[in-house]
């Protein structure tokens, strides 16, 4: 026993010594066996002798010995033979849990000669464990208003076996409402997800059954099963979220227990019951389920068990908020175990050379070396530089290395580069030291200039200042010093008629646009020139970019009255019934403006009455109606104001003067066609004898009425300010006193053949025009105009 106990202490003395210093008398070789998981004990692994070229008979002179790292023997070396042998019956799922590839280390010790030889041993994996899901029965509440289509996280099952070994998919018993749609995370773990086939009633069913069933990748394959119920409940439109659907966190190995993690928070925009959220884990594997645990209430992860590095460097945990009406958030916590390491990589600079030229490929830019004052694993590094960079490291020496370009730089496209070497050792947990180094490149002139943008728009009120600055463009170099000097200047205008030359000019320096004179919108309205960009490089490099000017309106033109005008003739006269009605179109006035947009958008109003209330003006057209049923105690003459303003800012407005006569038996006359005539002739003939008997006899009293008139009027003087005594019974007095401020003409015209004496039409016509009714005479239908006039 004594001896027994010397030459283990003896085997670990030497063990230590060849791991931690090397020792120059050992060598070492590999080796790989392989092994199903459950074998029984003295179950036959490799030959061991014929694995490492030896004779059998060597493994016993030399004292050849099976050693363990953890110092845990799971085989034993028959010297005899050769033959490697369980020690013991192997579990998959006891040594190396959840990892798919599970490899024991062991090393065999030879004493005569001191030799030393790394082996492994792979313990293959069985369907010896079926999916079993932690909670039997699995309970959701789902509103009934869920959208069709809608997913639901449900708890996933738990697979002890490895690759298709492994948990594999999931079913559920057959139903109308949902089937199952499997999801894996980035840790390549299975979980179901409940998707909606068909809308929920709550009324017609308030709850749901059925199956849920967890099949592994097996021959003949194992399952599991878990009740799945189904809470329909009513309306809860908000579901919970999350402050961040991604926590990151990263905790030593060596925290202590009851420490918080992380703290999730999630708000809820419903209010009550269904505000009120609740954290729990979903689809949480056993080890989460036995290291950490969550605050229902106020989502604080805190830690529950001891973090082992070397076991499991990092947890996906993906937590669920529900509120109390079933909807749901979720958000991933991804935490990662630190070990702690007491020595890190070190990194020596030989020689740097800066700047870089940008058009010189291959330029070696550091000479540097690395060391860790570690051993063994600890001290074997791994010196690397992020691929997105435009260099690569190359070592000619064990532990010497230079950094190079692996091709041309673009200084435009990046004048320097922050390169981080970061070097990293093999250990447990690695450690890194990063060694940054600021790049420079140096410039060749191979860019012209680019316009920030391709065309330009600009803006210019009308009436403007001249030398008013209306606007800029601006064109960046992407080289630097005098090859990105930009100057500015314009182009000649494809259209030569165009004096671009006296409208706008550029500031060479800076890109500024000036307006020479003052432009006018109505004379023109939009103009385009191109500008050229040039560098100061040899050869200089320049752009074109395409300027588009709008003038804007200005309110500079008031409202223009064309009906009825003012030109010094006399003005017009409007004739109404006194039978018209409410409503009754007198006129319209009709008014332009010569700008546009809404400063040339016109309003009427009605400005001066001589009787308020009797007439109105529509706002939008312009339409004299009246307002009201006229009657005999109207005044028979009205003079009105019509106010017209464009919607400028300021507006600007103008008027027009209406003179309206109420008269008498003048209510939208109407005649018959003149085709009617011929046709009633040929009827009887009598009948139009005398109707054209009797017009005549008409047109000529009538003609003597008005010729008597007319020979009064015209013997006034036009100074006068009215005559004596009363207005003639037989015409229409229109302001009260018989009199009118300006000499007014009516046209009175009769057919000869009409059915009836009487006024075919009555308007105002202007003084200057003939008196006769142009258009109106036939060679069988003459027509007699004459006029009477009335006078202030």
């Amino acid at each position: 026993m004594e001896n027994s106990g010397a030459d283990t202490l003896w085997i670990r003395q030497v063990l230590l010594l060849f791991v931690f210093l090397g020792t120059s008398q050992a060598s070492s070789g590999s080796g790989h066996f392989s092994v199903e998981e459950e074998m029984q004990s003295r179950s036959f692994v490799g030959n061991l002798a014929k694995d490492l070229g030896l004779e059998v008979g060597e493994l016993a002179s030399r004292g050849a010995q099976v050693v363990s790292n953890d110092n845990k023997q799971y085989l034993q070396l028959d010297v005899n033979t050769g033959d490697l042998l369980l020690s013991e019956t192997l579990d998959r799922e006891e040594l190396c849990g959840s990892e798919e590839q599970c490899v024991l280390h062991f090393q065999v010790l030879m004493k005569k000669p001191l030799q030393f030889f790394r082996l492994e041993l792979q313990v293959r994996d069985i369907n010896d464990n079926s999916p079993i899901f932690l909670e039997k029965e699995m309970r959701l509440q789902i509103p009934e208003n869920s959208p069709v289509g809608a997913v639901f996280l449900l708890e996933s099952a738990k697979d002890l076996d490895a690759g298709i070994n492994s948990l594999k998919t999931y079913t559920i018993s057959p139903n109308s409402h949902f089937h199952i749609k499997v999801r894996v995370d980035p840790d390549n773990r299975k979980y179901p997800e409940l998707v909606l086939d068909k809308a929920l009633d709550y009324e017609e069913q308030p709850e749901l059954t059925f199956t849920l069933t967890a099949l592994d990748g097996g021959s003949p394959p194992r399952s599991g099963t878990a009740l799945v119920r189904v809470v329909v409940v009513d309306t809860n439109d908000n579901s919970p979220e999350f402050e961040q659907p991604f926590y990151d966190v990263k905790i030593p190995e060596n925290r202590v227990l009851g420490s918080l993690v992380v703290t999730v928070s999630a708000w809820d925009l419903d209010s009550g019951v269904n505000a009120e959220i609740a954290y729990t884990f979903s689809h949480a594997s056993e080890d989460i389920c036995k290291t950490f645990k969550i605050n229902k209430k106020s989502g604080d992860v805190s830690l529950t068990a001891f973090l082992d590095f070397e076991l499991i460097k990092s947890y996906s945990i993906i937590i669920q908020a529900t509120d109390g009406g079933g909807l749901f958030g979720k958000s991933t916590v991804r935490i990662q175990v630190m070990d702690v390491n007491d020595n890190v990589p070190e990194v020596t600079v030989s020689s740097i050379t800066n700047p870089i030229p940008e058009n010189s490929p291959e330029a070696v830019v550091m000479v540097f070396s690395i060391r860790d004052r570690d051993s063994g694993d600890n001290g074997r590094m791994i010196c690397s530089i992020p691929d997105d960079l435009p260099f690569m490291l190359k070592s000619s020496v064990e532990n010497y290395y230079t950094l190079e370009t692996d091709r041309a730089l673009d200084r435009e496209s990046r004048a320097e580069y922050n390169v981080t070497i970061t070097v990293t050792d093999l250990g447990t947990p690695r450690l890194k030291t990063q060694h940054s180094i600021t790049v420079r490149v140096s410039d060749v002139n191979d860019n012209a200039p680019t316009f920030t943008q391709t065309s330009y728009t600009l803006y210019v009120r009308e009436n403007n200042s001249p030398a008013l600055h209306i606007g800029s463009v601006s064109a960046t170099d992407r080289d630097s010093g005098p090859n990105a000097q930009v100057t500015y200047s314009l182009l000649p205008p494809q259209d030569a008629r165009l004096p671009l030359a006296s409208l706008v000019s550029v500031s060479a320096d800076h890109g500024q646009l000036f307006a020479l004179r003052a432009l006018d919108h109505e004379a023109l309205q939009a103009f385009e020139f191109r500008v050229r960009a040039a560098d100061a490089g040899s050869p200089a490099l320049s752009s074109e970019a395409l300027v588009r000017v709008l003038v804007l309106d200005d309110n500079d033109n008031a409202p223009s009255v064309l009906y009825p005008r003012h030109n010094g003739s006399a003005p017009c006269t409007e004739l109404v019934p006194r039978a018209a009605e409410a409503g009754y179109l007198v006129t319209k006035v009709v008014a332009v403006d010569g700008d546009s947009g809404q400063n040339a958008w016109l309003s009427y109003q009605l400005l001066k009455a001589t009787e308020p209330g009797l007439f109105g003006v529509w706002a939008h057209n312009g339409e004299v109606r009246t307002a009201r049923l006229l009657s005999e105690r109207d005044a028979p003459r009205h003079r009105l104001v019509v106010l017209v303003r464009d919607n400028g800012e300021p507006p600007r407005s103008a008027t027009a003067t209406l003179h309206v006569l109420l008269v008498d038996g003048f209510s939208q006359p109407y005649l018959p066609l003149p085709e009617a005539a011929p046709a009633r002739a040929q009827a009887d003939s009598l009948t139009v004898s005398l109707v054209v008997a009797l017009a005549a006899v008409s047109s000529l009293f009538l003609l003597s009425v008005l010729l008597f008139v007319a020979l009064r009027l015209c013997a006034r003087p036009r100074a006068a300010s009215g005559p004596e005594g009363h207005f003639p019974g037989h015409l229409v007095d229109v302001s009260g006193t018989g009199t009118l401020s300006q000499s007014y003409q009516y046209e009175v015209c009769l057919t000869g053949d009409s059915g009836s004496n009487e006024f075919k039409f009555l308007k105002p016509v202007i003084t200057n025009f003939p008196a006769h009714c142009p258009g109106r005479e036939t060679e069988k239908n003459p027509t007699f105009c004459n006029s009477f006039g009335f006078r202030n």
